[in-house]
């Protein structure tokens, strides 16, 4: 697959909180891992990288709350922050999609002439999902990576639930089936980004 020259890494909510019970069973434990290697070969492409923190109004019982320590990048993401050749910009928001964050992901995108997101984080049919519909419906190319994201388990209405793995792939058909996305693999990623760098 081809990634363009001044694709921008879009890394959605990598933050401690989520690694708290709160949450309940996750998924792929090679998210991070993938996360990780990606951002890596951005900075080292001189591309630009997005990171994007969910900020929960402070006093509530989220674990992503201002103020609390879960509110932080992980280690991983944090320590990278900064290191790279490309451009860089932190978005903070209060809902599940990077487009409705502060300064404007969709402004910024557009001053930098990026056409292409690729999109990594965590929850996969929480926010990630979220800014790939939106980032299609603005008319972005949007690449997502499956296995550099995670979810949990999930319960929903009329009794029902699903685990983390049924989300992911429920997720990935309709974003890749529906034409928001195209739902690839960190792989595919890595070799079409080596490949299309300067």
């Amino acid at each position: 697959m081809e990634i363009a020259e001044n694709a921008a890494l879009v890394v959605v909510d990598v933050q401690k909180g989520f690694e708290e019970e709160f949450w309940g069973k996750r998924n792929n434990p090679a998210a991070e891992e993938n996360i990780a290697a990606l951002i890596d070969l951005w900075q080292e492409t001189g591309r630009p990288v997005v990171f994007v923190r969910h900020d929960s109004p402070e006093g509530s019982r989220s674990p992503l709350r201002k103020g609390y320590v879960g509110n932080d990048f992980k280690d991983f993401v944090e320590e990278r922050r900064g290191k790279g050749g490309g451009r860089e910009l932190l978005v903070t928001k209060k809902v599940n999609s990077a487009f409705y964050g502060e300064p404007s992901l969709d402004r910024w995108l557009t001053g930098e002439d990026v056409a292409q997101i690729v999109i990594v984080g965590i929850q996969t049919n929480m926010c990630n999902e979220t800014t790939a519909r939106m980032g299609g419906n603005l008319g972005y190319e949007v690449v997502f990576p499956l296995d550099a994201m995670h979810t949990f388990d999930l319960a929903g209405p009329f009794g029902w639930s699903q685990s983390a793995d049924e989300l992911t792939r429920a997720t990935a058909v309709s974003l890749h089936g529906g034409r928001f996305a195209q739902v690839v693999t960190t792989k595919e990623v890595l070799k079409g980004a080596s490949a299309g760098a300067r």
